[in-house]
């Protein structure tokens, strides 16, 4: 048995028939390999004995399903974008058989170049200035692009409620709050009634990507983006929302704290565009009304402040793999993310 054999989450010899079977142009016999950074679904690379590749992306291991682990809705998007002025690997082959692998995956094509994940990666791959600036303005005319595209004339115009969007996040939201919290935080509370009564009209309808940043592209070495990655989030609603997200994930090199939960992004290194320079590139782009951005960077550092409580809550509870972690740190972030929260509201007037 090779090391590819006991991969978890590949049935090597069933997986490895079946796209041989649905996949045209590869030469057997396949090698698996686990492509780490992700924390949801699970991505390897698939490669064969004549120098093809290719990605296969499960849901994690023991998952029950859901929107986020919808593997022919992943599929789906990417398959309507294929020739858009999105770019987005290429849609290969859907296995939904689940007698394959003991859960649905789908097979992609790879896109050119790397992700570029932190500071270090951009010092590393982004050397001249130049091809920074270009990978953020890239990075901002996508998102308009990915936002102003027609979704009936691309089939997903049913593949998700259009309008309603923040109605239904805060009121999924408030559920996911009151089920991961581990103690009471009057703040988040107070957000909550405030992005509620605050709430603006939606004014536009579009694809939603919904984790929208650096970590989730990739681009070639003079910072020209050539694939949107990890769409398991995706649906239709109000674009301003990636956009705040986007924003809320853009630090500056000079900004005094993180205004992140995770690793640093890449934009702390010198060269991208400033956080005003990329707002004022997507309305230009896109001729959406950004005035009302403090509301969205609110709402999405709210969002975040709840995602932080339950994982401080599955540390607690021993439900991580790897407990070696400061949970002083887990817990200050969480009011750290409600604080950036409220001082973006405050700025509504």
């Amino acid at each position: 048995m090779s090391d590819t054999d006991a991969l978890p989450g590949i049935d090597h010899a069933p997986v490895e028939a079946w796209i041989t079977a649905h996949v045209a142009g590869l030469t057997p016999p396949l090698k698996f390999s686990l492509i780490s950074g992700g924390h949801s679904n699970i991505t390897y690379f698939v490669d064969d004995s004549a120098g093809w590749g290719a990605v296969l992306r499960r849901p994690p291991l023991g998952s029950k399903g859901g929107n986020a682990h919808n593997m022919a809705r992943e599929y789906m998007v990417i398959a309507a974008l294929a020739g858009s002025p999105v770019p987005v690997p290429a849609a290969l082959a859907l296995c939904e058989d689940e007698a394959v692998n003991g859960s649905p995956f789908y097979v992609m094509g790879r896109c050119a170049g790397r992700v570029v994940e932190n500071p270090e990666t951009v010092a590393e791959f982004f050397p001249d200035h130049a091809a920074r600036r270009r990978a953020g303005e890239q990075i901002v005319d996508v998102m308009a692009a990915m936002h102003m595209v027609d979704i009936d004339s691309v089939c997903l115009g049913d593949a998700a409620r259009r309008e309603g969007f923040l109605d239904r996040q805060l009121k999924r939201l408030t559920g996911v709050w009151e089920q991961n919290k581990t103690r009471e935080l009057p703040v988040m509370e107070t957000l909550r009634e405030r992005l509620v009564a605050l709430k603006p009209e939606q004014l536009a309808t579009g694809i939603v990507h919904s984790d929208y940043r650096m970590g989730n592209v990739m681009f070639t070495a003079d910072g020209t983006l050539s694939g949107v990655l990890d769409w398991e989030l995706w649906t239709l609603g109000d674009p301003l929302a990636d956009l705040a997200f986007l924003l809320n994930n853009w630090d500056e090199p000079d900004d005094d704290a993180p205004q992140v939960l995770m690793q640093l992004p890449p934009t702390r290194a010198p060269g991208f565009p400033t956080r005003a320079e990329v707002l004022a590139r997507y309305a230009v782009a896109t001729g959406f009304d950004v005035s009302g951005i403090e509301y969205y960077r609110a709402f999405q550092h709210w969002k975040i402040a709840i995602i932080a409580e339950g994982v401080k809550r599955r540390y607690e509870q021993g439900n991580m793999a790897n407990q070696d972690v400061d949970f002083d740190h887990l817990s200050n972030r969480v009011v750290t993310m409600a604080e950036l929260a409220t001082a973006h509201l405050d700025r509504l007037g």
